[in-house]
């Protein structure tokens, strides 16, 4: 193959992938209004939610001020939020393991459960639909969205530099 054949062609790929991505952001945003709406909750509410338990899932969890970074929310905003996620029991907040001073915040035993029952459903269909696709391909796109989600945060910490 030459090298400009080569070229078009990655550059369709990753057109195509990007393309892809946009998609699954916007059926993503579809299914979370779906989830708010299903259950009270606030889009910020959900919004929050799904940064704690990715944080979370990370091993890395959000104090409140975190939270009011990435949400973009005054402090004042951000604690009425999580007071309001505390008491429908979706949130909990623990002592940080390192910093007495701090709390992080924590998906609660409900909320798991609560998010558990409405995703479930989710998780079977992706399995279903990633059943008969090859490990290799399954670990090429891990890479794929790895480096997706790298390019992201970049861009994501370069637009943050740049309003301060």
């Amino acid at each position: 193959m030459k090298h400009a054949e080569h070229t078009l062609q990655r550059a369709e790929l990753e057109s195509l992938i990007s393309a892809d991505l946009r998609e699954m952001s916007t059926e993503s945003d579809e299914i979370g209004r779906l989830f708010a709406v299903s259950h009270d909750v606030r889009p910020n509410d959900f919004r929050a939610l799904l940064h704690i338990m990715v944080a979370e899932t990370a091993g890395h969890p959000l104090t409140s001020g975190d939270l009011s970074q990435r949400m973009g929310m005054t402090n004042a905003a951000i604690t009425y939020l999580v007071d309001r996620l505390i008491e429908s029991g979706h949130v909990r907040r623990d002592a940080h393991p390192e910093d007495r001073r701090k709390v992080t915040l924590r998906i609660a035993d409900p909320g798991l459960a609560t998010a558990r029952s409405f995703f479930t459903p989710l998780g079977e269909h992706a399995h279903a639909a990633m059943n008969e696709l090859p490990d290799a391909d399954l670990a090429a796109a891990h890479r794929v969205f790895s480096a997706l989600i790298a390019a992201m945060r970049q861009f994501r910490l370069e637009l943050g530099t740049a309003r301060t």
